[in-house]
């Protein structure tokens, strides 16, 4: 069994669309539309085969959970990269664009180096590196 895919609602789905394609090389199916519902979503595809949907809506609300607070729920996404040194520079690369670095590259007790930032919604996302599988290989 697989995780086919995560889905996230946003009300600025292109800036979402083109910040994980500029930063963690996500590939763009077509928009998809519902006129109907009023509902649009892309599914954007990364290597390795997991895919992230997002989603526009007029009726839903904002969330009114605090980013900068752990809450219940699907509270981050992660993006493996292939060393220390590319998850420092993705980090820099984020962080001299202007988005929100919530918490600099470092070492956890798991043995990740990992850094988080906030994508233009306020989502999290980890960038990491496996240390300890790297090391055990």
């Amino acid at each position: 069994m697989i995780l086919e895919h995560v889905a996230i609602w946003t009300f600025q789905l292109d800036a979402l669309r083109a910040f994980y394609e500029n930063y963690f090389n996500a590939k763009a199916g077509n928009l998809y539309v519902n006129e109907k519902k009023r509902f649009k979503s892309y599914f954007l595809s990364f290597d390795g085969g997991a895919r992230l949907e997002i989603m526009q809506m007029e009726n839903v609300p904002p969330s009114k959970d605090d980013v900068y607070q752990q809450f219940t729920g699907i509270i981050h996404i992660a993006f493996e990269l292939d060393s220390i040194e590319a998850v420092e520079k993705l980090t820099t690369r984020i962080g001299n664009a202007g988005y929100e670095v919530i918490g600099m590259p470092r070492t956890t007790g798991d043995g990740y180096y990992e850094s988080v930032i906030l994508d233009p919604d306020g989502n999290r996302v980890e960038i990491i590196f496996n240390k300890a599988a790297n090391e055990a290989s």
